[in-house]
């Protein structure tokens, strides 16, 4: 095999044995996780908002924008559940350039995947430590899942796994929500066939083992919007997109029904200020139908400490995003007090 075998990475066990949860977090983490179980099972009725830097490339400034987004989640704590975005890794769609911080660590830096997997791990404990939040991470590569799946209070599948087959069945095994995405091309069929999977059992190879997953009935869908053939950005959170899609869970027999509206990516072509007019016609939408209010969950938002993005081989500004541009914290903070306000 065209291969090198760079280094004997530790087990997810051996880092949970040396990097571990105190009591207090588990505790924290247990309570955030019932709370965030009855969202999506219908018994709470407070609106989900996901929210974050597009990835989290610096530890001070993840630390600092999570601990930000705590204070503000206090203050809408009765209408709000609010669910930072620590994304560490980062897809590519030619697979060059930044992969995120289990990667590169340092992001001008080579990669180096066993200083990658402990300061992911490091950063989500601290983020837990300074906020009392539990975050949201995307599930890119599987394996991976088992440095974190004891911190994670939600996963995401994006655009270009959810149709993998690893994906959906390690996802039948999550016992918190997991959001898919639809894909790129914008097809709800394939994001629903994703959800049917892993809401079922299923038994296969995880990292070397024969296993038999539970099925998680908390798998729901994420719209983040398509691109068609000429390349053209095709959103899908109109309220016309939104009634098809209550129509077609309505039609299927799957186990709370939900969704998370994406309110940027090709929903808003990366035009990363649409996001807030964006969540504000999701919002009127839910208002309006109140099917729709039971279906749509929350939404998720990238922003940063400062708005826009930068190279990563400039002269960076601290807290703000090295990979698709972000609001920055004054618009993130006055607009989740908007939807607090509106939902």
């Amino acid at each position: 095999m065209g291969m090198t075998v760079n280094a004997q990475l530790p087990l997810p066990a051996e880092l949970k044995a040396e990097y571990p949860l105190t009591e207090k977090l588990r505790q924290i983490k247990q309570k955030r996780d019932r709370e965030i179980r009855d969202i999506f099972t219908g018994v709470s009725d407070r609106f989900i908002v996901l929210a974050g830097p597009c990835s989290a490339d610096n530890e001070d400034a993840v630390c600092e924008y999570v601990t930000r987004l705590a204070k503000v989640s206090e203050e809408v704590a009765d209408r709000v559940m609010v669910i930072p975005r620590i994304y560490t890794n980062k897809p590519r769609t030619t697979g060059e350039g930044y992969k995120g911080m289990l990667h590169q660590p340092e992001p001008d830096k080579a990669p180096d995947l066993y200083a990658g997997i402990l300061a992911i791990r490091k950063m989500h404990i601290r983020a837990m430590e300074e906020s009392a939040l539990t975050g949201a991470d995307e599930m890119l590569y599987p394996e991976n899942r088992s440095y974190l799946d004891d911190i994670l209070s939600y996963e995401a599948i994006g655009a270009r796994s959810v149709e993998n087959q690893q994906h959906r069945l390690t996802a039948s095994g999550m016992d918190i929500p997991i959001g898919m995405k639809n894909p790129t091309s914008g097809d709800f069929s394939v994001m629903l066939n994703s959800v049917i999977a892993a809401q079922n059992s299923h038994r296969f190879i995880y990292r070397g083992q024969d296993v038999t997953t539970a099925g998680n009935d908390l798998a729901h869908v994420i719209l983040r919007g398509g691109v068609n053939k000429y390349g053209t950005c095709i959103p899908n959170y109109h309220y016309e997109d939104l009634v098809r899609l209550l129509d077609m869970y309505q039609r299927m027999n799957l186990k709370n029904p939900g969704a998370i509206i994406d309110v940027n990516h090709s929903n808003s072509d990366k035009k990363f200020r649409e996001q807030i007019r964006i969540t504000s016609e999701v919002l009127h939408s839910r208002s309006y139908n109140p099917q729709l209010k039971k279906l749509i969950k929350g939404v998720m938002i990238e922003s940063y400490l400062v708005e826009g993005c930068q190279s990563i081989d400039s002269e960076r500004v601290y807290g703000k995003s090295i990979t698709d541009p972000c609001l920055g914290w004054e618009d993130t903070k006055r607009l989740i007090l908007e939807i607090a306000e509106k939902c």
